[in-house]
């Protein structure tokens, strides 16, 4: 039986369809190879060093908030980090982040103790918090031990993740306004520490 070659046509161009609303993404490649600051750039005086294959921050003897930023700047991503909290864990996970001195413009992603809303949203010098994540996902977090948060950023919206759960969903016009940094924080205060592993992003 012979196939008709108008048929064939229809099932190429609906081929062809298919493939054209199916958003194709990036490889995820990494953003900390586990040597070295690669590819970042440190703000302020708190810590920031590697072991054993483990970026570590680390609050230093000012006690002040520090930032280790990526040299490349992102618009629609996602990225996906491990990280372990010891001691207090008060840190973040910044997108379409500046930053001058140690003084943030951008969103970040809380990353935080117990009961402190990790995997909300807060506007850093601007509105304060945006989202909270409802009070009985935090049993998601795993303190002292490893956990993964992962972030899609595109257009005007922005979701998180902890351990698989979905923690927000946020759309605002001004997240889509701008690219910038990915940004990892040390809190003010003394006496935080977090261990991160496994830091990549893909865009979108």
């Amino acid at each position: 039986m012979r196939t008709s070659p108008i048929f064939i046509l229809a099932l190429f161009c609906l081929s062809f369809v298919a493939s054209a609303e199916r958003p194709l993404k990036e490889k995820w490649k990494s953003l900390f190879n586990g040597k070295d600051l690669a590819g970042w750039k440190v703000y302020g005086t708190e810590k920031w060093y590697v072991k054993n294959g483990e970026l570590i921050c680390e609050s230093g003897p000012d006690k002040q908030y520090g930032y280790l930023a990526t040299e490349e700047q992102f618009k629609d991503f996602e990225v996906e980090a491990q990280f372990l909290q010891e001691a207090d864990g008060n840190s973040g996970i910044f997108f379409h982040s500046s930053i001058e001195g140690t003084k943030v413009s951008g969103w970040q992603v809380e990353v935080a103790p117990p009961n402190h809303s990790t995997g909300g949203i807060y506007e850093s010098y601007g509105r304060g918090w945006l989202i909270k994540p409802d009070p009985a996902k935090d049993k998601a977090l795993k303190m002292g031990e490893w956990n993964t948060m992962k972030i899609k950023v595109q257009g005007n919206t922005v979701t998180s993740w902890l351990n698989g759960q979905e923690m927000v969903t946020m759309t605002d016009d001004a997240f889509g306004s701008r690219a910038g940094s990915i940004a990892l924080q040390i809190h003010d205060g003394g006496g935080i520490k977090v261990r991160w592993k496994n830091i990549k992003v893909r865009t979108l």
